[in-house]
């Protein structure tokens, strides 16, 4: 059996989770078994049987006052209990914040062969073979996973969305999770509204230091608003305070897969470069035609941002009401 981590937060399931669960589908095919879901959180089960849509059967619901923000200690008893309940062989979860914390504490739980940040269906033809990307993304390696129990995330947007039609049922799992399990309490939230989720973006629109100062990215947001994109920058604009940390991708910030990124005035240094080049595709633009981010773009504008962008932005504007 595939076990499929359903992510969520406040209540509602994180689009990652429904990618993973269509990973997962497809995985307990080749195997000749069946996939099932564990949400360990407070929602709703109509909204979990919509998880049926990309071919789970059944969704095991583990709810209480305990479980309903996201600690990866108590998450991690809460899923294992869920893999000896179900026999599961192979769990399955996304490459995101929650999923990094999750692996890694179920592969020791479990002693469980793990492989981080997979791009494709494992080749269970050849044993047990998983593919990831490597070095900075700059190549891939195929892990042989030989363990009983099995560990898998799944890079956001590596697999896409895969409908299948179809409700899962939904049933009560109790995952033995008591107060004297929880050893940190939570006692606000803060959280940005009216934004998109940088680590679940499919469009992304970021900016490094050629844009001079905090005072100019109502541009860039103004072009990300007109996208329906998420907003990034490089890191030495979030360590100077310009914008939040959260928004720092690279290889010391956020590790993201969109289907298009744009990169304005940003150079393209090798550690900008890791967190960004598995993007689907890849615009940048920069009035330095020798930019090194240049050689690792799909398209590329050699421009100002400064003119480019407004006119870019309008441009889209304009496609969009004609459309």
């Amino acid at each position: 059996m595939v076990l499929v981590y359903i992510d969520n937060s406040e209540g509602q399931i994180k689009k990652a989770s429904y990618e993973v669960a269509g990973y997962g589908v497809a995985l307990a095919e080749q195997m000749g078994t069946e996939a099932v879901g564990i949400c360990v959180g407070n929602v709703a089960n109509d909204a979990l049987s919509t998880l049926g849509e990309y071919g789970l059967s059944k969704i095991l619901n583990a709810q209480n006052e305990h479980l309903n923000y996201f600690d990866s200690q108590v998450h991690t008893k809460a899923v294992a209990k869920a893999v000896e309940s179900t026999g599961a062989e192979v769990v399955v979860l996304s490459h995101n914040y929650n999923g990094k914390a999750l692996s890694a504490r179920l592969s020791a739980r479990l002693k469980a062969g793990l492989v981080a940040g997979a791009v494709e269906l494992p080749d269970t033809n050849n044993g047990f073979l998983v593919k990831k990307s490597v070095f900075s993304g700059k190549a891939f390696a195929n892990y042989e996973l030989k363990t009983d129990k099995k560990v898998i995330s799944v890079n956001p947007n590596a697999f896409g969305l895969h409908k299948k039609g179809g409700t899962a049922t939904v049933e009560t799992f109790d995952a033995g999770i008591s107060a004297d399990d929880v050893k940190v309490k939570v006692l606000s939230v803060n959280k940005v509204s009216d934004t998109i989720a940088l680590s679940d973006a499919e469009l992304v629109v970021s900016a490094g230091r050629g844009l001079k100062g905090p005072e100019n990215w109502g541009m860039i947001e103004e072009l990300a608003n007109t996208l329906g994109a998420a907003t990034a920058c490089s890191r030495p604009v979030s360590d100077v305070d310009w914008r939040p940390h959260h928004e720092h991708v690279g290889q010391t910030g956020i590790t993201i897969r969109p289907n298009l990124y744009i990169a304005v005035a940003i150079s393209g240094a090798i550690q900008h470069l890791a967190g960004v080049n598995s993007s689907k595709t890849i615009v940048v633009i920069n009035k330095d035609a020798e930019a090194p981010f240049f050689k690792a773009a799909d398209y590329g504008i050699v421009g100002d941002a400064f003119e480019v962008v407004p006119k870019l932005n309008e441009a889209i504007k304009a496609y969009k009401a004609s459309a």
